[in-house]
């Protein structure tokens, strides 16, 4: 029988509804970019005074969410690595202040969820290229390595299927590039840092030595075993080039229903500042603007591929930064009136805003609805696997990502009312913060006593209101000893952490603790 002709528009409008529902439900690619030591106030987008532009940046933001109180979950590197990948805080681990070197035993237990692994088990392809700082058994010592050995308990045993990137920071022990499991080019030569003409850190360059000895000897610091074709400008330009490659090689199956995911986590703007000689005189912060500034290029290069490639419509991309910005910020605030912290307290290894609140942007044109807008709401980077999860509609385990919590609604409802449960935070020498809507109580450590802070009345912390407001104090303190005595955040059975008390819990006897575990 003839369909009739008012009938075939109303047909054919349904299966482009039907067809339009398909795509945007559809598993996207996921990338994460991951920056290093970049301050809530190094994304022009963020930042109306900033002494540069990041039009990538605010490009992610403009086309998706800018998470305007998101944050690490501590203030320096191997912590907030840790977070961001198994949505557990790194307290919970052995380690309970600073960070991992280079040749060290990886601080994701064997068997742990991981982003990585929770999207393998779903079909997922999955890499890694960059900066790993997780620790991984690297054969052999300084100058005793056996190169024909493969790396193990590494990047490939945490849910990656491809690897490519360094072990840690340019500052460490061990710089070469690392594929697979095994090192492309062996360090066979030494240096140390050197000065650096654009910045007021080192630099990690040839001319290298055949000994640690002459190292050490010429720069007065500690030898770095180092590759012949290293060089730390390199590193941005190599990552991005490998990223692309890989995606090159995953997209048609991507196209077909195989998405993938990539992990990116760039060594920069950490030091060492160096960025290549086509940035230099672009901006007016100097070198670290400069450095910025190459950054955002090569973000741009990662949106300009997606694009060529017919990717970009179903890609989720979160980008963010492991903790604030160096030290340096002091000087760039004097020398050029750049506050790489925004209106946010001091910097990285601080339990203060700047050390924490960070830049934090989700892109998916496909996924979220009314793109452009921001979410001023608490958010952590420890909350992506939970988001991700419910995205795939993947359970997480009882065991496995025990502090985070999905935010997925918020891309895509833009009338969410998803509240976050409290948000703990971290410094370098294991001070605590617990943050619930406006207040923020800092956990008294070592000689420093109690501070609580209304974040919507005084984001710079410069106010504190301890003295008058004891209930929300206690109110604070009785949630955050529960958040760690049971090991998680997040609903579900009573998880325990890798060790028993220790001294940066303050606020607690070791009896107390003891009691609350058992």
């Amino acid at each position: 029988m003839k369909m009739p002709h008012t009938v075939i528009p109303l047909f054919i409008a349904a299966l482009l509804l039907a067809s339009s529902a398909t795509a945007e439900t559809q598993r996207p690619n996921i990338i994460v970019i991951y920056t290093d030591d970049q301050g809530f106030g190094d994304a022009s987008v963020l930042n109306p005074d900033a002494k540069f532009e990041t039009p990538n940046l605010d490009r992610l933001a403009s086309e998706g969410i800018s998470f305007t109180n998101g944050h690490s979950s501590d203030s320096v590197c191997t912590p907030s690595r840790y977070g961001l990948l198994t949505g557990r805080y790194s307290w919970r681990t052995t380690k309970k202040t600073g960070v991992q070197g280079a040749d060290t035993p990886a601080l994701i237990a064997k068997g742990r969820m991981t982003l990585a692994s929770l999207l393998r088990a779903d079909g997922y392809n999955t890499a890694m290229v960059g900066k790993w700082h997780l620790g991984m058994d690297i054969p052999g010592t300084l100058g005793k390595r056996d190169f024909s050995k493969p790396i193990k308990d590494m990047p490939l045993d945490k849910g990656f299927d491809y690897f490519y990137g360094i072990p840690a920071s340019l500052n460490y022990g061990y710089l070469a590039w690392i594929e697979g499991r095994y090192t492309k080019v062996p360090p066979t030569l030494y240096t140390a840092k050197k000065p650096n003409d654009r910045h007021m850190d080192y630099r990690i360059m040839p001319h290298y030595f055949k000994t640690a000895e002459e190292a050490k000897a010429l720069h007065g610091a500690v030898p770095i075993e180092v590759a012949p074709d290293f060089v730390d400008t390199e590193c941005l330009a190599r990552f991005i080039e490998k990223s692309i490659e890989w995606m090159e090689g995953k997209a048609e199956a991507a196209k077909a229903g195989k998405p993938f995911f990539l992990y990116l986590p760039f060594t920069s703007p950490h030091y060492p500042v160096a960025p290549r000689p086509e940035f230099w005189g672009k901006g007016e912060a100097g070198g670290y603007g400069e450095f910025v500034i190459e950054t955002d290029y090569h973000v741009g290069r990662v949106l300009a591929y997606l694009e060529e490639a017919g990717l970009d419509e179903n890609t989720l991309i979160f980008f963010s930064s492991d903790n604030g910005p160096e030290r340096s910020w002091i000087e760039r605030i004097e020398e050029f009136n750049h506050d790489s912290s925004g209106i946010y307290k001091e910097g990285k290894r601080s339990i203060y805003e700047g050390g924490h609140r960070v830049p934090f942007f989700a892109r998916w044109p496909a996924g979220i609805k009314s793109p452009g807008r921001s979410w001023e709401k608490l958010v952590g980077q420890v909350d992506i696997l939970a988001t991700v999860a419910e995205l795939i509609g993947a359970e997480i385990p009882h065991e496995a990502g025990e502090d985070s919590q999905s935010f997925y609604s918020v891309l895509r409802d833009p009338k969410s009312d998803a509240k976050r449960l409290p948000l703990l935070n971290h410094s370098i020498n294991g001070r605590f913060s617990i943050t619930e809507g406006k207040w923020k109580l800092i956990m008294p450590h070592k000689n420093l006593k109690r501070e609580l802070y209304d974040l919507e009345n005084d984001p710079g912390e410069e106010n504190n209101v301890y003295a008058k407001n004891a209930e929300i104090a206690a109110n604070l303190e009785r949630k955050i000893t529960e958040i760690v005595t049971r090991g998680r955040t997040t609903p579900g059975a009573k998880q325990p952490n890798d060790t028993g008390y220790w001294n940066d819990l303050a606020w607690l006897s070791e009896d107390e603790y003891k009691q609350l575990t058992d």
